[in-house]
């Protein structure tokens, strides 16, 4: 029996369905988020994210590890100490959006409770 592979453009939707899902864990951390915006500011030692995120440096150096591995951050060695950066800006754009989103929607939950106390 002869087992045919899926057409490319099945195989392409997959790997890129695969791409974002891989994506989204990445960002699917309180303090890997709070690194990114940090980040965001401007290039910074393990040690000085540990600091402004209130984690350890280990803890730091390991969601920094899932970061780079997943491209979001880069590092670059600055004499004796490793700096890293966002590799690109537009993954805070789309943190806030869903920022924006989660925001709307606790409002919305808002005026749920609210007209529920109003009609009682």
């Amino acid at each position: 029996m002869v087992v045919q592979s899926p057409p490319l453009d099945q195989n392409l939707s997959r790997e890129v369905t695969q791409l974002h899902a891989e994506f989204c864990s990445a960002i699917a951390d309180v303090n890997r988020i709070l690194i990114l915006y940090v980040l965001h500011q401007k290039p910074t030692t393990v040690n000085e994210l540990a600091q402004a995120i209130g984690v350890s440096q280990p803890t730091t150096s390991r969601h920094l590890k899932i970061l780079r591995d997943s491209g979001l951050v880069q590092s670059e060695r600055q004499g004796v100490n490793v700096e890293y950066r966002l590799v690109d800006s537009r993954v805070i754009n789309a943190l806030d959006t869903m920022r924006a989103i989660m925001r709307d929607r606790i409002s919305q939950r808002a005026n749920i409770v609210d007209s529920l106390f109003e009609n009682t």
